[in-house]
């Protein structure tokens, strides 16, 4: 399959992340950390508008009452994508500046999820939090390093969740009706060599779809037994982050990033930052909307 990975996009992104599909639109949407800036990707004409959102911004997910949210260095916030309004709903960390938010996505009720970092990755200083539809915060874990992929198994009763550092992808039970998540235990370990796991989606067969920072590949991983399936090259050594997008929901959609890298590794990777796109064939679980 790897000869239908194609670069759609050679955005030269710093840190490329959090893509996710907007299915009524038929949009793209993701974000370059770094840059500060929230990109709306259209397949069709291959367009790719930039908004400046004035601040690290670490996710976007669609929003039910029109435009996105996001989770920046400052909290949660909301943003209609016609006048460029950006408008602050809530921050959890507001005690804890040297905190940035990183990944998050939206579960199926419509709750946003996502995951703090020291902006100099201090060990253990970050969190899980979900905002909920009425836009109260809970959180869900502590002592994180680096708070990235977020995903659910087809039937919502599993969540899998990345610390990066510790290689690992965590599962855990997940109560959809409550937002709580119980009976923590380790799905897959990465070996070392292979890179760390990064941001991550799920597909309709249950399996995961792993972006590979510094091992320049995603790769498909069963849940259950911890087999790799799956290995998909990417012209990029730190490949951030995937989503299932498309019409059929069987485009791979790949985030990478250039931050870091020196002269060296950019001639190897001169696509590094770039926008990529992968045919398959399997249908991804949809990208869910945040339905406060």
């Amino acid at each position: 399959m790897n000869e239908q990975l194609e670069c759609i996009l050679e955005a030269n992104a710093l840190l490329g992340e959090s893509p996710s599909w907007h299915e009524e639109g038929c949009l793209l949407y993701w974000v370059d950390i770094q840059r500060k800036e929230l990109h709306v990707f259209d397949p069709e004409t291959m367009g790719d508008r930039i908004i400046n959102v004035g601040q690290l911004v670490g996710c976007v997910v669609p929003r039910k009452s029109g435009g996105v949210a996001l989770a920046l260095q400052n909290g949660f916030a909301g943003l209609d994508l016609e006048t460029e309004k950006l408008t602050f709903l809530v921050d959890p960390e507001s005690n804890l500046p040297a905190n940035r938010f990183n990944d998050g996505k939206c579960d199926p009720a419509g709750r946003f999820l996502a995951g703090t970092m020291a902006a100099n990755e201090t060990p253990g200083a970050g969190s899980l939090y979900s905002l909920d539809t009425d836009l109260q915060v809970s959180i869900l874990l502590t002592n994180l390093s680096i708070s990235n992929g977020i995903g659910w198994s087809p039937d919502y009763s599993v969540m899998y969740f990345i610390d990066t550092p510790t290689r690992q992808i965590q599962a855990f039970d997940y109560d959809l009706d409550r937002g709580s998540i119980s009976r923590r235990r380790v799905a897959v370990t990465i070996p070392d060599g292979a890179g760390y796991p990064d941001g991550m989606t799920t597909d309709e067969e249950g399996m995961i779809w792993v972006a590979m920072w510094g091992g320049a590949k995603v790769i498909r991983v069963n849940p259950k037994t911890g087999t790799l399936l799956r290995s998909v090259s990417v012209p990029s050594a730190n490949v951030t982050s995937c989503v299932f997008g498309g019409s059929d929901r069987n485009e791979l959609y790949i985030t990478t990033a250039r931050m870091g890298m020196g002269e060296i590794e950019l001639n190897r990777y001169p696509q590094a930052g770039g926008l990529f796109r992968l045919k398959t064939d399997v249908i991804g679980i949809k990208t869910f909307e945040f339905g406060g």
